[in-house]
């Protein structure tokens, strides 16, 4: 089968290699190719290029152009096509892209990204939900991915996500912000202390949650702006979602 990736940052190109390795025929693009593709991924012209020479499409890409891209490729959709939408976004994003590819028949779905794609690459977890997802999942069961649906439509393995997403990123501002505080009062000791009577664990797992964030702040950003709009789209007022945000704007330097 040949699968198109439409966008080469750290999780498309992740991806693109490791559909290769699997035996996949797979055409990649992405406006600043930044990382190593395996030598037998094909570096299309375009996005519609890739995506007219796939039967599945993946789209990787940042949540401001996803939906740019799916106009950009929908003169290659078609009812006997499969398009994921990975992009870390919110569910009323993902429907929008969903009814605007509507039209084309192509089989949607909506993936969600559910861990740090390295180490595990194309094994890491998904969450698939929408009229492809079953679709999805049953070409890629000979692979053991862990592909997971769930019942819904379009927007619900986004929501999935995001809600973890407020769990993970609020505990990771809290641990950074007592670590630097710690660090500043010359307490890293006694706050470490104070950090493992909560989550437990050891040191390494406090300066995963750290490292993690200054390390992936700015895609996480992006993340925590979708929270905040999915909550806000509900009435909720996401004090401790957009304080998340702060602390990985701070870390991002901006």
């Amino acid at each position: 089968m040949n699968v198109a990736i439409l966008g080469l940052g750290e999780a498309g190109t992740y991806f693109a290699n490791g559909l290769a390795d699997l035996g996949f025929t797979v055409w990649a693009w992405d406006p600043n190719p930044k990382r190593k593709l395996n030598e037998s991924v094909h570096f299309a012209k375009s996005n519609l290029e890739a995506a007219y020479q796939a039967e599945m499409v993946w789209s990787v890409n940042l949540t401001q152009v996803s939906e740019e891209v799916a106009r950009e490729v929908m003169p290659s959709l078609n009812k006997h096509k499969i398009y994921a939408e990975l992009n870390t976004s919110s569910p009323n994003k993902k429907h929008t892209i969903y009814q605007l590819l509507k039209e084309t028949g192509v089989q949607f779905v909506d993936v969600a990204i559910m861990a740090p794609v390295p180490p595990k690459g194309i094994f890491t977890p998904f969450l698939a939900s929408g009229p492809g997802a079953d679709s999805l999942v049953q070409i890629m069961k000979p692979y053991d991915l862990s592909i997971r649906t769930v019942d819904g439509e379009v927007g619900k393995a986004a929501m999935l996500k995001l809600l973890r997403s407020i769990v993970y990123k609020g505990i990771a501002a809290v641990i950074c912000e007592a670590m630097d505080a710690g660090k500043a009062f010359d307490q890293e000791a006694y706050i470490r202390d104070q950090i493992q009577s909560i989550i437990g664990g050891k040191d390494d797992l406090i300066d995963r949650f750290v490292e993690g964030s200054r390390t992936h702040a700015v895609r996480r950003i992006h993340e925590m702006e979708a929270v905040v709009d999915m909550l806000k789209n509900k009435g909720l007022k996401p004090v401790m979602s957009e304080a998340s945000r702060e602390n990985l704007e701070k870390l991002a330097g901006n």
